[in-house]
């Protein structure tokens, strides 16, 4: 009996116009597109077995279909992938990268932080898809408009260390009035630990007497934030 070709390996050269990712893109815009098929324009082709389309939704699926738990797999998560090589993984690595970048920009372009949720919306994308912690802050004048973001340390999975001196040092060369603080927690649990508790404290005493405020602390875990200030624990 003869084997009918099946959607996941039918040529996408073969599909109505209409569907073809690129053809879609250039006739209705990008809006119109699904994950999968974005993925697919990046991915660019499949193999004999399988469409771009198709191999762009087991990828997606691998990352329950989450962009940002897809911004956490490494080069080699992606290359264990059949049909991705070193290659492809390096250009979906580099799209997701341009997306964290470009929402990153959009953020600054509002530098006023008048609430946690602002200080939120500019730090999430530096630590947004880490598997790792890391310490970050951003530097305000003394109107709270961000005069830019640094980052203080990286560790492990579960700590990292931060060194007063450093801190300080960077927000004062920078001309800093003011800091929030951040640092992400990728287990995702926004609970502060003792560790975080005693270590706001003790910015909090430092920056009163260098002169640099300390006006937030926040944990960020999977697109929600746990905010010292806002809980009264500063």
């Amino acid at each position: 009996m003869e084997n009918y070709p099946t959607s996941n390996s039918l040529p996408i050269t073969a599909w109505a116009e209409d569907d073809r990712p690129r053809e879609k893109l250039l006739n209705k815009g990008r809006q119109a597109l699904s994950d999968a098929e974005l993925l697919a324009i990046v991915i660019g082709s499949g193999s004999r077995s399988e469409t771009a389309v198709s191999l762009a939704k087991r990828i997606l699926a691998s990352a329950s279909n989450n962009l940002n738990e897809l911004g956490r797999f490494s080069l080699a998560d992606l290359m264990k992938f059949k049909g991705i090589g070193e290659a492809k993984a390096i250009s979906i690595a580099a799209a997701l990268e341009l997306g964290r970048r470009h929402h990153a920009s959009i953020n600054l372009e509002k530098p006023v932080v008048r609430s946690s949720k602002d200080a939120f919306h500019a730090l999430y994308p530096l630590v947004a898809d880490l598997p790792h912690e890391e310490f970050w802050m951003l530097l305000l004048n003394k109107a709270n408009k961000i005069i830019g973001t640094e980052k203080v340390s990286a560790g492990g999975t579960d700590a990292t260390l931060v060194d007063s001196r450093v801190l300080f040092r960077k927000a004062i060369e920078s001309q800093a009035v003011a800091v929030i603080l951040c640092h992400n927690h990728p287990s995702g649990n926004l609970k502060p630990s003792p560790a975080d508790v005693q270590l706001t404290k003790k910015l909090k005493q430092g920056g009163e007497i260098v002169g640099v405020q300390v006006l937030d602390h926040l944990i960020i875990a999977e697109g929600k934030y746990y905010s010292f200030a806002d809980e009264g624990a500063m």
